[in-house]
């Protein structure tokens, strides 16, 4: 650094066109290293979130009440800072939802909530928390009078602001789950909609096409469900029938539904025929009658059907060349008789 700066002092004034423009980079570059933060260590931040143990439960995996219409609680939750310094969190609460995946999340911040999320209120919208302290956040819950009977969903979420190696600042979150039971009847419903089959054949005679199954299951009623389902994929009569492997559906929120697509092999015998077949669950409660969704498609072995139909061609080819050579045959033995008469006479 000490050469750089000096040395001009010893040259003539005639410097090089190029020199100005090579110190003003390397400052510009050496500035821009001294200021750079520690982007890796702030990608890596840890901190912890929990309900807080109260009179409310220990222990608790997630936020669970049981209220009535028009009541109000407190509870809160705890943040604790894994890093050695301290950090400033955003919390708010947000409505929770069932992903295109089927996985459970929450609403991003920038988004309103209309559900469980707006019934919760913190004292304030940030907390900073010491370096490897753990801090309880208050906040309160207010069920509206008119609530309507059944589960609703949120959470309440901490998040924080980090830059990212591109020098994006992105906002990294950690929450906890909460469902309110509001008391009422309740009207658990699963339903299997829009059942579709498409049968895709094989160029093999003798081989096996594919059954695509794609079926919506839906959560019709006012509390969460979960579900063990199967699909059943047969041909006609029953014939050639197979399970196709399905992946464990997830817990579905009141109005909430989840689509999946599914396939099996299946010799083709003129129709696939799909039964979906769902039992649910009232989440914490007891089993619930199945339900099933029906599908078909026309499953013709369209190579089978070329085959015969190249061999019935060629067997009535066949048969009317033989045709043809027996009449002219024939004819020419007629030929051969009226000669011999014509002669004779």
């Amino acid at each position: 650094m000490g050469a750089v700066t000096t040395a001009p002092t010893h040259r003539s004034s005639r410097l090089d066109p190029a020199m100005p423009r090579f110190l003003a980079a390397l400052t510009a570059v050496l500035l821009a290293v001294v200021a750079l933060p520690p982007t890796a260590s702030a990608q890596n931040v840890t901190w912890g979130v929990r309900p807080a143990d109260n009179d409310l439960g220990a222990d608790r995996p997630n936020f669970t009440y049981s209220v009535a219409p028009g009541a109000v609680l407190s509870d809160a939750l705890t943040v604790t800072n894994h890093e050695q310094r301290a950090l400033t969190f955003g919390v708010y609460a947000a409505d929770a939802f069932t992903t295109s995946s089927g996985q459970l999340d929450l609403r991003p911040a920038g988004e309103t909530p209309t559900g469980a999320g707006s019934w919760v209120r913190f004292d304030s919208p940030t907390v900073t928390v010491p370096s490897g302290q753990t801090v309880a956040v208050p906040f309160t819950v207010t069920v509206p009078a008119d609530a309507t009977p059944g589960d609703h969903s949120g959470g309440v979420v901490t998040s924080l602001r980090v830059e990212a190696e591109s020098g994006i600042t992105v906002e990294r979150r950690l929450g906890a789950r909460m469902h309110l039971r509001v008391a009422g009847t309740l009207t658990p419903s699963l339903e299997i909609r829009g059942t579709e089959v498409e049968f895709d054949g094989t160029p093999n005679p003798v081989g096996r096409g594919t059954a695509r199954v794609t079926y919506t299951v839906v959560n019709s009623g006012n509390v969460r469900l979960n579900a063990r389902h199967s699909v059943r994929i047969e041909g006609l009569f029953g014939l050639f029938g197979t399970d196709a492997a399905v992946e464990p559906l997830p817990e579905l929120l009141p109005g909430e539904s989840v689509t999946r697509t599914v396939t099996a092999p299946l010799l083709p015998a003129g129709r696939a025929a799909a039964t979906v077949t769902a039992t649910p669950t009232v989440a914490g409660g007891s089993e619930l009658a199945a339900v099933t969704g029906i599908g078909s498609d026309v499953a013709l072995p369209w190579a089978t059907v070329v085959c015969l139909l190249l061999v019935l061609c060629l067997v009535l080819a066949l048969r009317a060349q033989a045709r043809a050579r027996a009449a002219e045959q024939q004819r020419r033995i007629d030929d051969a008789v009226a000669a011999a008469l014509k002669r004779k006479s």
